[in-house]
C-alpha cells in the first residue's frame, strides 16, 4: 500500500536481506565499536546472551548505543575509543550498582569471619561516605579489594574497595606508584587483599561521574597475614635479606634499593619545627629483628601516614629513601634515617591483641540459636535458550534491555522500547490531523518500515532529510486490524531518543566510529553515510546563495500567495518562528581519484565557507562571486549522505527540495589542519 500525506497506516517493505544485495556491505564501524564495548565492559555476562546463560544481566544493546551517543553530544569535537569506554564502564557500574542489592560483597563476608582487628582511630565508612558525600583528607579507609580492573580503554588502574562495616563499594583511581604491584596475574594488589589508605580526594557524582570516587593517593599501606603461605613467603624472600646494620654509605650513594623489616616501638606526637620554616614532622621509632633501631621520619603532608600503622605491629618497607644523618640538617645522632621516597612502598602485619574467653553467669548466659547461610551457585542453575524480558499486563514486551541490536525484520505486535538505526528514506509532517505527527520511513538492511512520530507542540530533532543515519528508541510497535504494523513514537516518553548520526559535530572527528571511504566508494554503497577527507575543487562552479530557513527543522522557508511565510518541511506559519539566514551551497569536492558535486546548508556550509549568512550577505555582488575562489583547495573531513529519495514502494516521487538534481549531501564539515 503506498502512502500519501494523510495517509495513517505503518507498512514493513522487507526487500532486502540482512547480508544487503545489489551492492557491497562492509561492517558498519558505529555498530561494530557497540559490539566491541559491550564486549568490554560486561564480558562476564556477554557469553552467547541467548543460549548459555539463564537470562542475560549485561549491557543492552540499546542502552551502550544511546550512550556512546550522548557522550558525541557532549564532546562535540570528537571522542575517543578511550573517552567513551571509559565513560560507558562508569555508566555500567552505575547501574549495576543502583539496579542491584545493597549486599555485601561476599568475599568481604567471608574474610569477616577472622577479622579480629580493631579500629583505627581515623578510619570511616564506605558507607558514611555516601551518606556525607564528604571525606577529609586525614580520614582512613580500612579497606578490602573487591576487584582489581583496567578502566577500558585506558592503562588507568581501578580498585573496587569494600569494608567489614559498609554494604557499599567505592572505586579508587590507582596512583601509578602502585602499579606494579597490580599488574595481573601475580600482582599483590588483588581481590581479598587489605589496605589501609588516606589522603584521599573525594570526586563526587556532581563532577562528572555516576557514583563518588577515590582520586590517587600516594599514601597506601598493604596489609599482610603471616599466617598465609604467598605472604610468608612474600615477608621472607623481599624482606629477610636485608637488616638495620646493612646499611652502608657505600650502598647508599651508589642507590642500593633496600628492603627492610621491622616492629613499630613508638610513634612520637606531631612536630612542629619553627627553625626550618615551619616544617611538620613525626618520627616512627623501627627495631629490626636484630634490635637494631632506626628512625624512619614523615614531613609535612606525609605526616597522615602515621593513621594508617600502630605500635606494634611489624612495618615492610621496600626501597626506602635513606638520609645521612651527617649530609643533612637533621639533629640526631643516628647515622641514617629512613624517609618515605617517591618509590617507596610499604607493607604492614597489624599487631592484634589476643583476647581471653571468659565465662558468663547464668545471668549474662543468652542462647541464641545458630542460622544456615546457603548461597546458590548460579553455574548449578538450568539452562535456557532465551532471554527473559518484562511483560505488562497486556502482553507487551519491552525491549530497551534486549542484548542484541533490533532490525526491522524483527519486528512485531506489542512491542515496547525498541531501538532502530538506519537510514530515513522518506520524512514529512501528516497533514489534516490533530495534533503535531510525521511520517518517517526508516530502511536498514532487512527492510523499511514507517513510523509515527509525534511531537507536542512542534518539531524539536534539528534537521532530518533523506538519506540521513538515524537512531532512534522508545519505538513502540503494534498491529492494525488491517494486518499491518504501525510504529510509534513519542518525544515525551521515557527513553525516547532521536539522534540524527549524520549532522553530529564529534563523528567526523571521531576515528572510532568510522572508517574513512575514497569517493569512488560512493557509487558502490549508496546506502551508506561516507567520511571522506576532500578538497574544494572547481570553484568556478561553486554556486553560493543566502536563503531563510526555518531554525527549529534546518529547512528552508517559502512565502505563501497570500503572503504568509510557510517552512517548507514542517508546514507551518514562520511569521512567530524564528527564521535566519541560512547558506545553500553547491560545489565540487574531490580526492586523489574522484570528483562529486554535493550541496549543504545550515551549520555545515558555514564550516566550509569559513563566514556565516549575515557576513556573506553584507559583501558587495562583486565581493560575493569572488569569494569561493579563496576556498580553493581547501582541505576537510566530510559526511555525505545519499539525499535522493529511492524509487521504491511506498516513498514520494520528489526529492529533498533544497537538493534539486544533486545526489550527496555534505552534512558535516571539519576543516583539516
Amino acid at each position: 500500500m503506498a502512502f500519501s500525506n494523510g495517509g495513517s497506516l505503518m507498512e514493513t517493505d522487507n526487500h532486502k536481506k540482512r547480508e544487503g544485495e545489489g551492492e557491497d556491505e562492509e561492517e558498519d564501524p558505529f555498530l561494530a565499536f557497540i559490539e566491541y564495548a559491550r564486549s568490554v565492559i560486561s564480558p562476564e555476562e556477554d557469553e552467547d546472551p541467548s543460549g548459555n546463560e539463564e537470562g542475560y544481566n549485561g549491557a543492552g544493546w540499546s542502552w551502550i548505543a544511546s550512550r556512546i551517543l550522548k557522550t558525541c553530544i557532549s564532546y562535540s569535537s570528537g571522542v575517543t575509543a578511550a573517552i567513551l569506554l571509559s565513560y560507558l564502564s562508569q555508566a555500567w557500574s552505575e547501574q549495576r550498582r543502583v539496579g542491584g542489592s545493597k549486599k555485601r560483597p561476599e568475599i568481604i563476608d567471608q574474610m569477616k569471619r577472622k577479622h579480629r582487628r580493631a579500629k583505627l582511630p581515623n578510619t570511616v565508612t564506605i558507607d558514611s561516605i555516601y551518606e556525607k558525600n564528604f571525606l577529609s583528607l586525614s580520614s582512613v579507609l580500612e579497606a578490602v579489594v573487591v576487584d582489581a580492573h583496567v578502566l577500558p580503554g585506558t592503562n588507568i588502574y581501578m580498585l573496587t574497595l569494600g569494608d567489614y562495616w559498609s554494604s557499599n563499594t567505592i572505586d579508587l583511581y590507582l596512583h601509578r606508584r602502585y602499579y606494579d604491584l597490580v599488574d595481573p596475574p601475580n600482582g599483590i594488589l588483588k581481590k581479598a587483599r587489605e589496605i589501609f589508605l588516606t589522603g584521599c580526594y573525594l570526586r563526587t557524582a556532581k563532577e562528572g561521574c555516576g557514583s563518588p570516587r577515590l582520586l590517587p593517593t600516594e599514601y597506601l599501606v598493604i596489609l599482610l597475614d603471616e599466617d598465609l603461605d604467598d605472604d610468608a613467603i612474600l615477608i621472607g624472600a623481599q624482606f629477610c635479606s636485608d637488616s638495620f646494620s646493612s646499611i652502608s654509605h657505600d650502598g647508599v650513594k651508589n642507590g642500593v634499593s633496600y628492603s627492610l623489616y621491622a616492629r613499630i616501638e613508638s610513634i612520637s606526637s606531631l612536630e612542629i619545627l619553627e627553625q626550618c620554616g615551619g616544617l611538620q614532622r613525626k618520627q616512627i621509632t623501627l627495631v629490626d629483628n636484630d634490635g637494631v633501631k632506626l628512625r624512619f621520619l614523615l614531613w609535612n603532608e606525609q605526616v597522615i601516614l602515621a593513621n594508617l600503622i600502630s605500635v606494634g605491629s611489624m612495618l615492610a618497607l621496600d626501597r626506602p629513601y635513606i638520609a645521612i644523618a651527617a649530609e643533612s640538617a637533621l639533629e640526631t645522632s643516628d647515622e641514617f634515617c629512613l624517609e618515605y621516597g617517591t618509590a617507596t612502598q610499604l607493607y604492614l602485619v597489624p599487631f592484634v591483641q589476643h583476647e581471653e574467653q571468659v565465662c558468663l553467669s547464668s545471668t549474662q548466659n543468652r542462647t541464641q540459636g545458630s542460622k544456615l547461610h546457603a548461597a546458590a551457585d548460579p553455574t548449578q542453575g538450568p539452562k535456557v535458550s532465551q532471554v527473559s524480558l518484562p511483560c505488562d499486563s497486556q502482553g507487551s514486551i519491552d525491549f530497551s534491555n534486549y542484548p542484541f541490536q533490533l532490525f526491522v525484520a524483527d519486528l512485531h505486535g506489542k512491542m515496547t522500547g525498541i531501538s532502530l538505526y538506519g537510514v530515513v528514506r522518506d520524512v514529512f509532517r501528516e497533514r489534516e490531523t490533530a495534533g503535531v505527527i510525521f511520517l518517517l520511513k526508516l530502511e536498514d538492511s532487512t527492510g523499511s518500515i514507517w513510523a509515527k512520530l509525534h511531537f507536542s507542540q512542534s518539531w524539536s530533532l534539528g534537521r532530518v532529510s533523506v538519506g540521513h543515519t538515524a537512531y532512534i528508541s522508545g519505538l513502540t510497535c503494534s498491529k492494525t486490524k488491517q494486518d499491518r504494523f504501525e510504529l510509534s513514537w513519542c518525544e515525551t516518553d521515557d527513553g525516547a531518543y532521536f539522534i540524527n548520526l549524520s549532522c553530529l559535530p564529534a563523528l567526523v572527528n571521531s576515528s572510532c566510529l568510522h572508517k574513512l571511504s575514497r569517493l569512488s566508494d560512493l557509487s558502490s554503497r549508496r546506502n551508506s553515510m561516507h567520511i571522506c577527507r576532500v578538497w574544494i575543487d572547481q570553484v568556478d562552479h561553486c554556486h553560493v546563495t543566502t536563503r531563510f530557513s526555518h531554525a527549529p527543522c534546518g529547512h528552508f522557508v517559502k512565502e505563501m500567495p497570500s503572503g504568509a511565510v510557510e517552512c517548507s518541511f514542517c508546514h507551518c506559519d514562520c511569521d512567530s518562528e524564528v527564521v535566519m539566514r541560512a547558506f545553500y551551497l553547491k560545489l565540487t569536492l574531490a580526492d586523489k581519484n574522484t570528483k562529486i558535486f554535493a550541496w549543504c546548508t545550515g551549520q555545515t556550509a558555514m564550516e566550509l565557507l569559513q563566514i556565516s549568512p549575515d557576513e556573506f550577505y553584507e559583501l558587495s555582488e562583486d565581493e560575493q562571486v569572488m569569494y569561493p575562489s579563496s576556498l580553493e583547495n581547501e582541505r576537510f573531513i566530510v559526511a555525505l549522505v545519499n539525499c535522493k529519495r529511492l524509487a521504491v514502494h511506498g516513498s514520494r516521487d520528489s526529492q529533498t527540495p533544497e537538493a534539486d538534481a544533486v545526489s550527496w549531501e555534505i552534512t558535516r564539515a571539519l576543516k583539516c589542519e
